[in-house]
């Protein structure tokens, strides 16, 4: 199988007050997502009807000799165990792409206003989908105990 380029480009741009990744107290954040100029305002007709989006973006700020597939402890802390790029959520991945399922606070013309975006302020959006009850997982979520505990401070500022 060859391997052809996939183009992709910004249907959005994140505005907020967060200007460095950082790891945690992303709840406290709330952000603006703007279609890009070529972008039609009809492409959002009807997403204020759903309360969740998914939001799938670029970490456009990561070194891309940095970002490879490879296996580390999450956060760099040795009481976690070496997990793969792939069993982690971090920006150090081979296509710097991040996803997040944010609450849709408002909608206003050409922009959204959302909870819990986990971008920095000027973060490319490639694509913005409405969360479905039926896309969830339809059986138990099972984690292991060293994800629940890198995640504890991300969303509720309580480190």
């Amino acid at each position: 199988m060859k391997n052809n380029p996939i183009e992709v480009k910004p249907v959005a741009f994140v505005h907020n007050e967060r200007v460095a990744p950082e790891d945690d107290d992303w709840d406290a954040v709330v952000s603006t997502i703007e279609l890009a100029e070529d972008i039609p305002t009809e492409a959002l007709a009807g997403i204020e009807e759903f309360s969740h989006l998914e939001i799938i973006y670029h970490f456009h700020l990561v070194d891309k000799n940095k970002a490879v597939a490879r296996s580390r402890h999450p956060r760099n802390n040795k009481d976690w165990p070496v997990v793969g790029s792939f069993a982690q959520r971090n920006k150090s991945r081979p296509n710097l792409l991040g996803i997040t399922t944010v609450e849709l606070i408002s909608k206003e013309g050409r922009t959204l206003k959302v909870k819990k975006l986990d971008a920095i302020n000027g973060t490319p959006i490639l694509d913005i989908k409405p969360v479905m009850k039926e896309f969830l997982p339809q059986t138990p979520i099972s984690q292991p105990k060293w994800s629940t505990e890198l995640m504890k401070g991300y969303w509720n500022n309580k480190h």
